[in-house]
């Protein structure tokens, strides 16, 4: 299949609407070139951007024009040759166009960024350690240092399990992960039969489908950003009370924990590696309470198509 053919059938198979854009932009056309002022009447800017950016239409000499007309049409054709009995098309199709980001998501990016500072910084972990402890303080001071650990591990376990159900869609990464899989199922029967043809049209198709990988990161990432936005101030409460990294003066009597395997230790004192005894307690508690939470609130981060 030739090139914008295949692209036209991606493009059609992925959106129902794009099939009514795809077409009146043929009617529309006077020897191939369109103005956006000829179908805006018609299409959404974003149908019209997506025609652009998969190269269906290109610059012409007032507007724009369609690369090929008959590939464009022979797209909307339905899809019944193939090559050797297999799929001259992916069988799943992956809409990654609802992928942007938030100006929420990339203010809260440009604040995390922002927060990392409080590791290197001791200014900056000072205030804001300051400002956590007007919540975190009275806490402390209620329950031993491992029960403080033990509720901090417990709420950040269950914001991050939620952030991630609420912002990640695994049913479109399950989508994504079957369309990768029946790409490289048809590479491998089309090198079998020897379809040089074949192979170049899934090749083609390959590079598409790494946009959609780049959409797919960011849908990853989303949430991950929620996460560390909240995260990092809990992190730098911790390091600021009990006084982690050089010269930093502890803030609370923390007093010492018993770890398995271990023994009695500091909370600053090095248990696993250069990895400190209050680091391995708070993921020991966040790996279990995060596990339970997922169990008892029947979430599944697992990607699924179905």
């Amino acid at each position: 299949m030739a090139r914008i053919e295949s692209r036209v059938r991606d493009l059609v198979g992925s959106d129902a609407d794009m099939r009514a854009a795809v077409e009146t932009v043929l009617d529309r056309a006077d020897d191939g070139e369109v103005e956006w002022a000829d179908v805006r009447d018609e299409l959404t800017s974003g149908q019209w951007g997506r025609l652009i950016e998969k190269g269906i239409l290109v610059d012409g000499d007032e507007g724009f024009r369609l690369a090929d007309v008959g590939e464009t049409r022979a797209g909307l054709e339905d899809d019944t040759s193939g090559s050797g009995g297999s799929s001259s098309s992916s069988s799943t199709d992956v809409d990654t166009g609802d992928s942007s980001w938030s100006k929420y998501d990339k203010g809260a990016a440009v604040v995390t960024v922002g927060l990392f500072l409080g590791y290197s910084v001791s200014e900056v972990r000072n205030v804001i350690g300051g400002v956590m402890d007007v919540v975190l303080g009275p806490v402390a001071g209620m329950l031993p240092f491992y029960a403080v650990v033990m509720v901090l591990a417990l709420a950040t376990g269950l914001y991050s399990t939620l952030l991630q159900a609420n912002l990640m869609d695994m049913e479109k990464m399950g989508m994504y992960q079957e369309r990768m899989k029946d790409i490289q199922q048809r590479q491998k029967d089309a090198k079998e039969r020897g379809d040089d043809a074949e192979l170049e049209k899934i090749q083609e198709e390959q590079m598409e489908a790494m946009g959609d990988q780049m959409g797919m990161f960011k849908e990853q990432f989303r949430p991950m950003v929620w996460i560390m936005f909240l995260t990092i101030p809990v992190f730098l409460w911790m390091y600021w009370a009990i006084g982690v990294g050089g010269n930093a003066q502890p803030h609370i009597d923390a007093g010492t924990i018993v770890l398995p395997l271990v023994g009695t230790a500091e909370w600053t004192q090095g248990v696993l590696g250069p990895m400190q005894a209050w680091i391995v307690w708070y993921f020991l508690c966040s790996m279990g309470f995060t596990q339970i939470i997922r169990k008892s609130l029947n979430i599944d981060m697992s990607p699924s198509a179905s």
